[in-house]
Parts: structure tokens; C-alpha cells; sequence
């Protein structure tokens, strides 16, 4: 088996099987902070935000959960699958925003727990149940998750749903439709009043 990359443990992927935190476990949090902070401050290509936006640099680390104030809305297959204006997002450096919606916005009858193998593990949230989306007769296989048991600094988002815009066919922030993140690892959400550079892409792997 190829040897897992020493980032894994900041990832989340719906089908990850094993949680590769072990590779770091001789280093503190405030370690791993100190040491992604080293290479955050040594990253090219920052792209200064203009007036009304935010840059993903200036988002901290560890992430900070807030409340969104704005209305989101999900569409599959031609359904409203969600809209809700009781969301949360979760900001975390280099990367654009992952919204959280709660159950009761959402049409969880077109939501089934993932029964594959697989999972993932947030060193900041905790453990991930992933979600199917199946409108008729078309499956999204787990396009969003949810923190059953979030830690203590999450748990108002504790089954919340948070969904990959990749895995959908639109996703807006109020009136702004959004492009999904780079890669298959996370699920930001990019709308034209956020600016990176992104990690997620080829190449940003080490940042």
C-alpha cells in the first residue's frame, strides 16, 4: 500500500477507510498549528480582497464555526433539496467556506446514510456519516455529511448536513451560485466574494 501523505489528517473524503491522524500523534495541536502556520506565511500567489470580499488567508486555524446570514439554497435533478436561512459555515485557512444546514430545511427523505465502507475523521470535529442523495431515479453517492457527535466546539452543528457542490447540480450563498472547491478531499463552497488561491488543487498539497 502506498504510505499515506503527512496532510491526511486535515482531510475529509467520503469513502477514506482508515484514519491516518496516527502519522502525527508526536505532535501537540498547537505544533501542527505552529507548523501549518509556517508555510501559510510562506505561500505565493496571495490575491488581496477587494472591497466586499474575503480572502481565505485571513480565515483561522484551527476553524471558527459562525452563523450565516445569508439564505442557501441546493438544487439536484431539478428539486429544491434545501433552503434554509438557519445555516452555519465553518471558515478554516486556505479554504473556502463549508456551509451546515440543519435537518429540518433539508428533504431528508431523499437522504440515506451511506452503507458503503468508508468514512473520515476531523481532528477538529470528529467522526463524519456521509449521506446519498437519490432524487427518482438518479443517486448522488455521498454528496453531503454530518457530525452525529461533534466535539465541544461544534456541537451546533451536531447533524447538520454540509454538502459537495461537485456532488449537486447548484448551490447558492443568498444570490450567488457557487463553484465547488478543487479535488475530491473537501467540500468548500467558492462563491465571487471569496478569493483564494485554494488549496485543493494540484500542487497545494504542502500548504
Amino acid at each position: 500500500a502506498k504510505p499515506l501523505i503527512s496532510l491526511a489528517p486535515f482531510l475529509t473524503h467520503p469513502f477514506r477507510t482508515t484514519c491516518p491522524l496516527k502519522q502525527e500523534s508526536t505532535l501537540t495541536p498547537s505544533q501542527k498549528v505552529a507548523k501549518l502556520g509556517s508555510s501559510t506565511s510562506s505561500m505565493k500567489g496571495r490575491i488581496e480582497p477587494g472591497p466586499g470580499q474575503e480572502s481565505v488567508w485571513d480565515y483561522p486555524r484551527p476553524p471558527r464555526l459562525e452563523k450565516v446570514q445569508k439564505t442557501l439554497k441546493i438544487t439536484f435533478k431539478g428539486v429544491t433539496i434545501a433552503e434554509s436561512s438557519n445555516a452555519y459555515r465553518v471558515l478554516e485557512t486556505s479554504h473556502p467556506p463549508t456551509y451546515y444546514i440543519p435537518p429540518s430545511d433539508i428533504k431528508m427523505d431523499l437522504m440515506k446514510a451511506h452503507n458503503g465502507p468508508g468514512g473520515s475523521f476531523c481532528e477538529w470535529k470528529g467522526r463524519a456519516q456521509y449521506y446519498d442523495l437519490t432524487v427518482n431515479n438518479a443517486t448522488s453517492q455521498g454528496a453531503a455529511w454530518a457530525y452525529p457527535t461533534p466535539s465541544s466546539s461544534f456541537t451546533d452543528i451536531k447533524g447538520y448536513l454540509s454538502f459537495y457542490a461537485s456532488k449537486v447540480d447548484e448551490c447558492y450563498v443568498g444570490d450567488k451560485r457557487v463553484q465547488p472547491q478543487e479535488g475530491d478531499f473537501y467540500g468548500g463552497w467558492i462563491t465571487d466574494d471569496i478569493v483564494g488561491p485554494f488549496k485543493g488543487g494540484a500542487g497545494t498539497w504542502g500548504w
